[in-house]
């Protein structure tokens, strides 16, 4: 099929690329020229695993190319939109410029027959009303809304093999040929045996912020337990092993420690927040707030716990941070905990040296007062305190013996603080390191 991609970041590249791979031919649009360029030579513009392989095989036959032009997309006969909605400046609430700009810019430039779908994160009603005014002024096309799931550091797998798909399609007879032309869209997951879920557009809409607001509910819990272990003296590890055993709760994001952060979860429960008390049923999700206030208390907690391991004041202190993006395989610092934790510190005085195998130069733009080093052993060397923020392998595989070499020779044992639980603590002390985790 002839595929258009409205927005090239994060979303839209990776579905680009991804279609492509399919075998549909795909033109991909962003306003960023440079964005364009840089897709354009086969170079991802954020760090993605398998990404840049499938921009080269995609390019190389011939199947996708990026542009600035908008009248590329005439000849498409699907058009995603796939870009930004962030958090609104003025308060919680998701903006919708992006999303509005880009159904004016179509538009113009839909042939009939042809579909547009969204698969940005929007506010429930938003589809509706942009239904609405493509049919005022482009009768002859459609929209569907078409969520997505991605994770990043899977987000291309995700695409590729997704567990579920969903698509929200008109509430009229061009229903049945909206989900005929998505079901060509994905032709190859649906063999392979994904489940198809068709919806109306609210469901569609609610789906993907239901599903984070609940993931989002889940890590706050067990972070909530191991705020009450830490003072009775329990292990949130075990905790969550035992209750995980129950197939009604399972134990994934059951993982307790300084909490999520990114690009989608933060923003999205937010939102989701915001957009119920404009309905007037702000009471039915009111425990998001606090979903959210108890994932922000843990990066503060993990500050007062370093400040506690100098007696209240880490003036001066040598800490060196493993970890600065937002979650391991990804260079995104949107909403980074680690970063919020390694900007705290330095704020209270501390000598703080940051590593990461991906996220230096993305948290060196937004805070070049800190100090970068992307050698681990160059970071850790002299370090009075060591925090572990973001559980990459190599961190998470660091050998105790080892790194206990690298750090200060002070008399006594070394500090690491394992703010994502990760390591394993009888193997930390018995290298004589003084082990700190969160709710154990």
């Amino acid at each position: 099929m002839k595929i258009s991609v409205i927005g090239c970041g994060y979303l839209g590249a990776v579905h680009a690329a991804a279609m492509a791979s399919l075998g549909h031919d795909v033109v991909g649009v962003d306003v960023d020229a440079a964005r364009v360029e840089q897709l354009s030579l086969g170079e991802a513009p954020f760090y993605e695993p398998g990404l840049g392989e499938l921009l080269t095989s995609g390019l190389a036959s011939g199947r996708l190319r990026f542009t600035t032009d908008i009248d590329e997309v005439a000849a498409a006969s699907v058009h995603f939109v796939a870009v930004g909605t962030p958090q609104s400046f003025e308060g919680q609430s998701a903006d919708l410029t992006y999303v509005n700009a880009a159904i004016e810019e179509l538009i113009p430039r839909l042939a009939p027959g042809s579909l547009v779908v969204g698969k940005s994160t929007v506010p429930v009603g938003t589809a509706e009303q942009l239904a609405f005014l493509i049919d005022q002024h482009a009768p002859q096309a459609s929209l569907a809304w078409n969520p997505e799931f991605l994770r990043e550091g899977f987000a291309v797998r995700d695409t590729l093999r997704p567990d579920r798909i969903v698509y929200g399609v008109p509430g009229d007879k061009d229903a049945e040929r909206v989900e005929k032309l998505l079901d060509q869209v994905y032709a190859q997951a649906l063999t392979q045996g994904t489940p198809k879920v068709v919806t109306n557009y609210a469901t569609a809409e609610l789906v993907k912020v239901a599903a984070n607001a609940f993931l989002a509910t889940k890590i706050s819990f067990i972070n909530a337990m191991a705020e009450i272990s830490e003072v009775v003296g329990a292990d949130v590890t075990q905790l969550a092993d035992a209750i995980g055993h129950d197939n009604r709760i399972g134990r994934r994001f059951l993982n307790a420690g300084v909490g999520f952060g990114g690009g989608c979860l933060p923003k999205d429960i937010r939102a989701f927040a915001a957009r119920a008390e404009e309905l007037g049923l702000g009471e039915s999700v009111a425990f998001l707030h606090e979903v959210d206030a108890i994932n922000m208390r843990r990066r503060s907690h993990v500050i007062e716990l370093a400040e506690s391991v100098f007696g209240g004041d880490v003036s001066g202190k040598r800490i060196t941070i493993l970890g600065v993006s937002f979650k391991p395989d990804s260079d995104d610092i949107r909403d980074s905990p680690a970063l919020d934790v390694a900007v705290g510190l330095y704020e209270r005085g501390a000598a703080v040296v940051v590593t990461d195998p991906q996220g230096i130069e993305n948290a060196r733009q937004r805070h070049p007062e800190l100090h970068y080093a992307p050698d681990p052993s160059d970071a850790l060397a002299g370090a009075e305190l060591v925090i572990l923020l973001t559980e990459w392998t190599e961190y998470k595989s660091l050998d105790p013996h080892l790194t206990r070499l690298l750090v200060s020779d002070q008399a006594g044992p070394a500090t690491i603080i394992d703010a994502r639980n990760v390591l394993d603590p009888a193997s930390w002390r018995a290298a004589d390191w003084r082990y700190l985790g969160l709710g154990r």
